[in-house]
């Protein structure tokens, strides 16, 4: 959406002279890095995707994600394209076009989604544009493009992170977080956002980790291509050392029942009320229609619901005692075609929905998750979600390492 081509390359420039007189602020240092546009940058419009925010004014501060990064020597590139509002799983955006996922790109007519929301943040580390991205995550935003562009997306714990300096779509979910092409560069980017020491997580043995495959809701609907790299993932982890085990987590099945507002709508809609009393006509109207489902909410069911996730949460403990890392793919399909969806409600809406299942319920238990590309060379991509209990996020990484190294000897 914005490129600050003077300003990075000063700031290249600056640490190629502190390199050369052997200074070097952090092993980011002088790495090209996107910033997602619904993150403050001093002196720049945060427009977070949308024509509704394109005349406010500009921040006159960093966002703490982007403060830290620019201290660890990160080369601010520029802003990535995104969902409306973040308000999608797809990427598709109106009013600022649709970022690609690299399979099919060129092929006319054939032409797949990059995935969402943060879909510009993952087009950009698939194009050489940015080493890594910095984006957000609050029903798989960061793990959905991943998934959907080949690449890596982790999403931390979601206190991990400030979420200060920006747009929020639900402050209860949101996450912020590293795409990139492995997960050692996310591993590095996760810690300096954290605030934690610059260092990368050795690669855990995966000889004894105990590997949950959940055996129900994640796979439903899935396609072949999806289920032949899933499982053939599976077997290789297996043979790997990894101990890898069924799981039933009955939870999963009443998560549409619970969210039947969602806290993302409810959240999204106190945000945006005196925004849509004034420019309601400006709103993506696919966005619009998702924020208003918030609005019939009441004190009682935000109350409700809060307490549904309690309680889910703590079923979930019994999971994550048994199980270092549960696995699932990431979305059970492989990137749509842009142009079944532009003009067609009903097939954007289901695909939404699918991409969406799988990772936002582990935002719904606060886990911290990553996905992995485990599809053959040249095939579609495909994503191998791990995720771990709240909190366990330097673990994860390192289980993660593991993973992506089985997961290398089959692509």
């Amino acid at each position: 959406m914005q490129v600050d081509a003077d300003n990075a390359r000063a700031t290249a420039d600056a640490h190629d002279r502190l390199r050369a007189a052997g200074t070097v602020l952090s092993p980011l240092a002088g790495i090209p890095v996107s910033v997602k546009d619904l993150f403050d940058i001093e002196g720049q419009v945060t427009r977070a995707g949308s024509k509704v925010l394109a005349g406010a004014a500009p921040a006159t501060s960093d966002a703490p994600a982007v403060a830290r990064l620019k201290r660890a020597g990160a080369v601010i590139v520029g802003r990535t394209n995104m969902s409306e509002f973040a308000f999608s799983g797809l990427g598709l955006n109106p009013h600022y076009g649709h970022p690609l996922s690299p399979y099919r790109r060129g092929v006319k007519g054939d032409e797949r989604v990059s995935g969402g929301s943060s879909s510009g943040a993952a087009a950009s580390v698939a194009d050489g544009m940015a080493a890594v991205a910095l984006g957000s995550d609050t029903g798989g935003s960061l793990r959905i493009p991943a998934a959907l562009c080949g690449l890596t997306g982790f999403k931390p714990t979601a206190d991990r992170v400030p979420k200060q300096g920006g747009v929020p779509l639900s402050p209860t979910l949101d996450a912020f977080g590293p795409i990139g092409a492995t997960v050692a560069c996310c591993a590095l980017v996760d810690r300096i956002l954290a605030g934690l020491e610059p260092v990368v997580p050795a690669a855990r043995p995966l000889e004894g980790v105990r590997l949950g495959v959940l055996n129900h809701y994640v796979t439903d609907d899935i396609e072949p291509e999806v289920a032949q790299a899933y499982d053939a993932a599976l077997k290789h982890l297996e043979a790997a050392g990894a101990i890898v085990s069924d799981v039933r987590f009955a939870p999963l099945d009443r998560l549409a029942t619970i969210n039947r507002f969602g806290f993302s709508p409810i959240e999204a809609y106190a945000w945006h009320r005196p925004l849509l009393e004034a420019q309601r006509d400006a709103y993506d109207p696919r966005v619009l229609t998702r924020i208003l489902k918030g609005q019939p909410a009441t004190a009682a069911d935000y109350l409700d619901l809060l307490a549904e996730r309690a309680a889910v949460l703590a079923e979930a403990r019994t999971m994550w005692q048994r199980f270092d890392a549960v696995v699932a793919p990431t979305v059970p399909i492989v990137p749509p075609r842009v142009a079944g969806l532009v003009d067609d409600d009903e097939a954007f809406f289901r695909a939404n929905g699918l991409v969406l299942r799988n990772p936002s319920a582990f935002n719904f238990l606060d886990a911290c998750a990553i996905s992995l590309p485990c599809h053959p060379r040249g095939g579609a991509p495909v994503g191998l979600m791990l995720a771990a209990a709240p909190h366990a996020d330097d673990s994860l990484l390192g289980i993660g390492r593991a993973v992506e190294a089985v997961l290398n000897t089959i692509r």
